[in-house]
Order: structure tokens, then C-alpha cells, then sequence
């Protein structure tokens, strides 16, 4: 009988801990009634928790209540099945982030499949993820950490930029950081630079903080609103998320050669054994030699500027081969922000 008793009030105890975690605020009274026990035993089960460690505050007003709140120490968690699962894959993620949390992401997840049920532990087991895109560069994650309180203080960051080719500034640099990002294995902090002004990306993973902060400043809205398709932009040369340079060609290898190698271009079928692909990049000769990849026949459709680039690059090979002296230099296409690019 004491078995059973036992059974029932740690039984009890995680269903109460489960509800705590999923509302701010519970009445004693609707407590009470989702567990099917009085409000006394709530009480009761209130003060086991907080025995095991658990920060769990009364609630004043008409109805009373509880409230489960961070503690000085770390209690023991409670995970449905969903929230185990996606808990395992996040954490398998985090070794593709670069953000030098590697081995403390897989001791995590080692603690977290002792705990799982067998049949969610070969679910996890058999899960393989993979970075894309590079091997991640590492980067600090109390730079990390500081960086995302900067932003969320609203305050000024001075920092030493490592550039590579670039020598080093005399003074450091200040910048009102907005957003922090990963893209292909690096991470990028974009914000508003008032002593140029403009809006500039920095690699994180050459950035050394200085302290303290800057002031405080007022945050303003990066263009377009969306901070993922203005970082792509920048990558592309471009203010806005496309490519400056766009063209259309009819290539000789059927579309299903060509689409898995499109990128973000569109590839429809133009004839039997041939291809429409439109596409674009930074700049008309990158747009040319991008195409010669596809080692087949090239129509242009258009514009002029890329049949002339075509023709450029003619030439360069036809010098190449030859072994001839190449013709003065031309001033390169303007990639905005290259200090990221590079």
C-alpha cells in the first residue's frame, strides 16, 4: 500500500511540474481539478517541488495561484516526447554552428538519451546531420553572449576587426549591432555604423570585443525588414536580394543535368536535350564563366552585356593560351560590404 501511495504522489508531482512548465500562471482551484485532488494536496505537492529544488512562487489575487520561476540552481527538467526529440536534434545541430559549443552540445546529448524511452533513443540514434555549405569556422561563444546582450542593452560595441590583406585600424571600431546570424559556417553581426553612416557586416570570428560598451542608441529597422534576405543581398553584390547581373541562355544538356546545378536560377525545359536557364551573379564576366561550368553548348537569349562578357572571356583564354600579355587591368564590379565576403 505505501508502494502504491509512493507511486501515485511522484506520479502526481510530474504531472503538476509538466502543467507549471507550459502556463505562467495556475489557480490553486484549476490545479486542483486537472490533478483530481484537493487544493491542500496542491499545496502539499508545491512544497515536495520546491524541496527538489524547484522556484515555485505564489500568486496573489482573488483566485491565488502558482507560478514556476527561475531558480539559483538547476532542477532536474521535464520533457514530453516532442520536446525530447527536438532537444536531441538541436543539439546535434549545434556542431554545425561554429559557435564552440561542440563538446558540451554532446555531452548534453549524451544525458538526454540515457533518459529517453528505447524506442525515442533509436529514433535519435539513427539521426546523422551534417553541416553545409564548409567546415564552420569557430567562433567564441562569449563573444556570442556578448554580442546578443549588446543587442538586446541597445548599446554601442568597439571591437578590433582582424581583416585579412587589411592592415589593422589605429582606433578601434564602433558599431550599433541589430542582428547576429549564421550563414554557411559563419557567423555575421549586421548593424548601423553612424560614423560612416551605412550599414555594415562583420565576420565574428574576427572581431576582438573591447569593453565596456558604447552608449546606448535607438534601434532602427535594417532595409527590407528581413535580416536573412539583407545579408544575402550584400553577398550578391546588391541592395536588394537579387542579383545585379542577370542573363538567360539555352544550354545543350537536358534539364534534368542542368536543374541540380541551377542554384537559384530557373531551369525549364526549352526542347528536347536542351535547356532555358535564367540565372544571375555579381557581375557579368562571374555570370559567363559560371555558365562555361556546364560544358555543352551556350545560346544567349540576352542581354548584350553577357554575350559581350563571353566574348571578353574569349579573349582572356585565347591570351592565356597563348601565353601572351594580358591588356590593362579593368577597375573591379563594387561588392558591397566585401569585409564580410572575404
Amino acid at each position: 500500500m505505501p508502494v502504491a501511495s509512493s507511486t501515485a504522489t511522484s506520479g502526481r508531482l510530474l504531472s503538476l511540474l509538466s502543467l507549471l512548465q507550459v502556463r505562467r500562471d495556475w489557480p490553486g482551484a484549476l490545479l486542483a481539478g486537472r490533478l483530481g485532488v484537493s487544493e491542500r494536496t496542491v499545496r502539499r505537492d508545491v512544497d515536495r517541488l520546491r524541496e527538489l529544488g524547484y522556484s515555485i512562487q505564489a500568486v496573489k489575487g482573488p483566485e491565488g495561484g502558482y507560478r514556476l520561476e527561475p531558480g539559483i540552481k538547476l532542477p532536474p527538467l521535464l520533457f514530453d516526447e516532442e520536446q525530447a526529440v527536438a532537444l536531441a536534434v538541436a543539439l546535434r545541430s549545434a556542431a554545425g554552428t561554429g559557435a564552440g559549443i561542440e563538446e558540451a552540445a554532446v555531452r548534453a546529448l549524451d544525458t538526454v538519451r540515457q533518459v529517453l524511452p528505447t524506442r525515442l533513443r533509436q529514433r535519435v540514434d539513427v539521426l546523422e546531420i551534417a553541416a553545409a555549405g564548409g567546415t564552420p569556422v569557430q567562433v567564441d561563444p562569449e563573444i556570442l553572449l556578448a554580442l546578443s546582450a549588446a543587442i538586446r542593452a541597445t548599446e554601442e560595441v568597439r571591437f578590433d576587426y582582424a581583416a585579412p590583406s587589411r592592415p589593422a585600424d589605429a582606433e578601434p571600431r564602433r558599431l550599433q549591432p541589430h542582428h547576429l546570424l549564421v550563414r554557411s559556417g559563419r557567423w555575421y553581426l549586421v548593424g548601423w555604423e553612424a560614423r560612416r553612416p551605412d550599414w555594415r557586416t562583420y565576420r565574428v570570428d574576427r572581431m576582438t570585443l573591447r569593453v565596456p560598451n558604447g552608449p546606448r542608441f535607438t534601434p532602427r529597422e535594417v532595409p527590407g525588414g528581413d535580416v536573412a534576405a539583407f545579408l544575402s543581398a550584400r553577398f550578391k553584390g546588391s541592395e536588394t536580394d537579387t542579383w545585379p547581373c542577370r542573363g538567360e541562355v539555352i544550354l545543350g544538356l537536358p534539364v534534368t543535368d542542368v536543374a541540380p546545378f541551377a542554384g537559384d536560377g530557373v531551369a525549364e525545359e526549352a526542347t528536347p536535350g536542351k535547356t532555358r536557364l535564367r540565372t544571375g551573379s555579381w557581375s557579368w564576366a562571374a555570370l559567363a564563366a559560371g555558365l562555361l561550368r556546364f560544358d555543352c553548348e551556350i545560346d544567349v537569349m540576352g542581354p548584350p552585356e553577357l554575350r559581350a562578357a563571353f566574348a571578353e572571356l574569349a579573349g582572356r583564354a585565347t591570351r592565356a593560351a597563348d601565353g601572351g600579355g594580358a591588356p590593362a587591368a579593368k577597375s573591379r564590379p563594387k561588392i558591397l560590404d566585401a569585409e564580410a565576403a572575404r
